[in-house]
């Protein structure tokens, strides 16, 4: 029997893992003299210290409150660069249409991007427009890649993390936690894909929830300029659950979470109970998930706090050697294992 793609397999989370390992990676097995290379499966690659990453855009509804694809598409991009360390320098962006599209909706989504890119301070520097015959996709799908180059403030980072423990690794890599390591997350989460399922299905929370959808560049350099982080990610598809369980599976150390330290707003809170969705799964697009040596926490907070995207920072949990995968304290007083989700529980949200 012929195997066939499922859309869970797109979705972020355990699927999608096994979908690359097993069928993309063995045909991609020469990665050159690229430092930060595919299998590592971090959120971009280096090579000769350029930061390069790429991802594509199908987004369900193109407009909802708090973006659009347009801006969700730049920001990611910029996002996947200045997480590893990247100083973001320029992006490039692709279009696929459908026939009869809206050009009114397309300017929207364009013009959303230009302001996007500007307020960033990344431009957008070359792209490549397909118009496809009606019915061959669903209306729009945008790709964006970005190059950056290395922060110039990640060698401080570094300097400031090996007075208080070894660290040999040049970029913020998924794989750099180590039992000590205190876990921080720059802000609310569940904002972004509970606003675009609300919007979407008609059920009326967006009214309340809007997209958290932001550029972090900005926030990453002034981070950087701190020092003290060992590794950080957006958690956007599988959500904050994902991202945890990549971190520990790739540094093979255990992660311990406080359920009651995690800030989840009452309307995410509300919903998700409503419709039987874990917060802790859903995609994110404008939070950062951080790994800092203890000993610098408390100036890594006053950073974010001071920011407009850090203002609801909280330490949410550390690594430890005592436990095996991700384990949460739960509010109850009890304890539940966190295990990666096997794919976005809302599909089609970025």
């Amino acid at each position: 029997m012929i195997k066939k793609i499922t859309l869970a397999q797109g979705a972020g989370g355990e699927l999608m893992d096994q979908l690359i390992k097993e069928n993309i990676l063995q045909f991609f097995k020469k990665q050159g003299n690229a430092e930060v290379r595919l299998t590592a499966l971090d959120d971009a690659a280096v090579i000769d210290d350029i930061v390069f990453s790429t991802d594509s855009h199908t987004v369900q509804p193109l407009i909802f409150p708090g973006g659009d694809i347009g801006s969700l598409a730049v920001c990611g991009t910029i996002n996947d660069v200045a997480v590893v360390g990247g100083s973001p320098l320029g992006l490039s962006t692709g279009f696929i249409i459908e026939e009869g599209f809206s050009l009114e909706t397309f300017e929207i989504i364009v013009r959303s991007m230009g302001q996007t890119a500007e307020k960033a301070g990344v431009p957008i520097v070359t792209g490549d427009t397909k118009v496809v015959e009606k019915g061959a996709i669903q209306q729009f799908m945008v790709n964006t890649s970005g190059i950056g180059n290395r922060s110039p403030f990640l060698e401080k980072n570094i300097k400031e993390v090996n007075r208080h423990r070894k660290f040999t690794n040049r970029w913020l890599l998924d794989s750099n936690l180590r039992g000590g390591d205190v876990l921080v997350l720059s802000g609310n989460i569940g904002e972004h894909g509970i606003a675009l399922l609300s919007f979407r299905e008609g059920y009326g929370f967006e009214t309340t929830i809007h997209s958290d959808v932001a550029p972090l560049n900005s926030l990453m350099a002034q981070l950087l300029a701190e020092g003290g982080i060992v590794c950080a990610k957006d958690p956007t598809r599988g959500g904050l659950a994902n991202t945890l369980n990549e971190f520990s599976e790739k540094s093979k150390v255990g992660v311990f979470l406080d359920e009651d330290a995690i800030p989840i707003p009452e309307g995410v809170r509300s919903a998700c109970d409503m419709l039987g969705i874990d917060p802790l799964e859903i995609g994110n697009e404008g939070k950062v998930v951080l790994g800092v040596v203890k000993e610098k926490v408390d100036d890594v907070l006053s950073v974010l706090r001071k920011h407009p995207l850090g203002q609801r920072a909280a330490i949410i949990g550390e690594a430890t050697e005592t436990v095996s995968g991700v384990v949460m304290q739960t509010a109850v007083g009890g304890k539940r294992i966190i295990r990666k989700p096997l794919g976005d529980p809302i599909p089609r949200i970025c």
